[in-house]
């Protein structure tokens, strides 16, 4: 989270803000830090303590004098409901506010059903892992969804969403806050990708890309260490670019030669089968290059190559100095990312990639679902928010 700017003034949530690095201190260290006086500091302590947010680590060394008591975030004073929601599939999480899953479940689900039964789905899977976690006297800080389409995130309504349009302007705050009564905040699936593995994986990389290859193509960018959404939250719209040489192929957004239409891993699949080769998913897909097979591997190492080529103008533009590739598809291994190299390496000028890594994700399927948590944590402890609880 950002510094805050210190003044006399500081509130609880701004006190609040500089403990959560974990670091327990003494009310005098805190007190030394934001310009307080120790009275202030108490004041305000005390007023997060009671809401339960910090937590006593005993007592530090005395050099002399009275033995000074230590606070720190109390990460179990809330829970978290967490979800990371794609085409066929979701993550369904209930975390503390350090983002750390308590409970985990992946369930089987088709987005095309619309969201008043895929949300039930979710809102009663929540409800057993709440159970499971044992974590139910817990007070809920917040719900966080991710979902596989251009999401407004200042209304959480899906926006013309190409591959869910019975979801398309639906209120999905406020059919699941009905639900729970808590803040609820909803994202494009890629964007909380980026944001999971930058909260957990990356947490020293101001400047990097997260793409996404499965069913569909997308990516998010972190810019100065926040995530970039854009004017309405379409940014990183990495599948609907136009690939180069892909004219005539047409897309589900309506267009064609969408990267989406030639590179994803439904689009491999459908050049697979038209080949003779039997394969409806990218886990089919994948399947078939970890078992060998010729044609997989080529189609897989192409697609990279493809979206390598629509990559590079991003690292042109936005100069990261890291890009990690996710989604199923790069479980299919070295193949997708060694044609991403190629064609980044080779496309872009040398000032950009010279100190540019192109990685798998670390957090692996469950990226979306801990970015999820994180975009509910940063709300629900900025410090606006915490002094309004505390008010």
């Amino acid at each position: 989270m950002p510094d805050v700017p210190w003044a006399p003034a500081a509130s609880p949530g701004q006190l609040l803000r500089l403990l959560l690095d974990g670091v327990p201190r003494t009310r005098a260290e805190l007190a030394s830090q934001t310009g307080l006086t120790r009275a202030a500091v108490r004041s305000r302590l005390d007023a997060l303590q009671h809401a339960g947010f910090l937590t006593d680590r005993g007592i530090r060394v005395s050099t002399g004098g009275r033995p000074a008591g230590r606070l720190a975030f109390n990460a179990a004073a809330r829970s978290v409901l967490a979800a990371d929601v794609g085409a066929t599939h979701a993550t369904v999480a209930v975390t503390d506010l350090a983002g750390g899953p308590l409970a985990l479940r992946r369930l089987d689900l088709n987005i095309a059903d619309g969201p008043e039964p895929v949300l039930a789905r979710l809102a009663q899977t929540w409800r057993e892992l709440v159970k499971d976690a044992g974590v139910s006297s817990v007070s809920l800080a917040g719900v966080g969804i991710g979902l596989p389409g251009p999401v407004e995130h200042s209304s959480g309504k899906p926006n013309h969403p190409p591959i869910m349009p019975a979801w398309d302007g639906f209120d999905v705050p406020a059919h699941v806050r009905a639900e729970f009564g808590v803040p609820v905040l909803v994202d494009n699936e890629v964007n909380l990708m980026a944001l999971g593995e930058h909260a957990h994986s990356f947490p020293g990389t101001d400047h990097m890309i997260v793409v996404k290859v499965a069913t569909g193509i997308g990516s998010g960018f972190i810019s100065n260490g926040v995530l970039h959404r854009g004017a309405v939250g379409a940014a990183g719209d990495l599948g609907h670019i136009q690939a180069p040489g892909s004219d005539d192929a047409p897309c589900g957004c309506g267009n064609t030669g969408c990267l989406e239409a030639v590179a994803s891993g439904s689009a491999i699949a459908a050049r697979l089968r038209a080949k003779g080769v039997e394969a409806h998913t990218s886990a089919d897909v994948v399947a078939l290059v970890r078992a060998g097979n010729v044609e997989a591997g080529q189609a897989i190492r192409q697609a990279g190559r493809t979206i390598g080529e629509v990559l590079a103008a991003c690292v042109s533009m936005v100069n990261p100095s890291l890009i990690v590739v996710g989604g199923d598809l790069a479980a299919a291994g070295e193949m997708l990312l060694a044609g991403v190299r190629e064609a980044v390496y080779r496309r872009s000028l040398p000032l950009a990639t010279e100190n540019l890594r192109i990685v798998p994700s670390r957090a692996g399927e469950v990226a979306g679902v801990l970015g999820a948590a994180a975009m509910v944590v940063h709300h629900v402890l900025s410090p606006s928010i915490v002094d309004q609880q505390l008010g």
